[in-house]
């Protein structure tokens, strides 16, 4: 059972949202939203540019591990707190179909939380489609407080 299941969240989506935009003002210039996702889990959009589109016309695979690492991010600090130092150490992807030119979902959960790391889950889809797209898993450091 993913942790999110079991353990209460420290900031709302609206709170997580407003860290990621501050520390990295990327994440507003392209739209990025933080929204409750099911199971307790986070939900992070990407809204749609014609510049995230590769030779084929589909979805680059930058912009979908982009996305899931936000939503990694945004699932720690939606259950930790501001631990703006927490990093990514790890993050497998996996390409499953062909995403549509639309706004990406990526909904993340926490499956393991240890002191120093946590171990996630993102399932990517396109808006509007029940197909997975992507399926990533990921480890995130956390920093040890002093």
């Amino acid at each position: 059972m993913p942790i999110s299941d079991q353990e209460p969240v420290s900031l709302t989506p609206e709170e997580v949202q407003t860290v990621i935009r501050q520390g990295l003002p990327v994440a507003q210039e392209c739209g990025l939203c933080v929204e409750l996702g099911p199971h307790g889990g986070i939900r992070v959009r990407q809204p749609f540019d014609e510049k995230q589109i590769r030779p084929g016309g589909t979805i680059s695979g930058p912009a979908m591990m982009g996305l899931a690492d936000a939503a990694m991010y945004a699932a720690i600090l939606a259950r930790l707190g501001r631990v703006e130092m927490a990093v990514t150490q790890n993050l497998n992807i996996n390409f499953l179909a062909r995403p549509k030119p639309s706004e990406l979902v990526a909904d993340a959960e926490i499956i393991r939380l240890g002191r120093r790391s946590a171990v996630l889950e993102v399932r990517v889809y396109s808006e509007g489609g029940d197909q997975l797209v992507a399926h990533v898993t990921g480890i995130y450091a956390i920093p040890v407080e002093k």
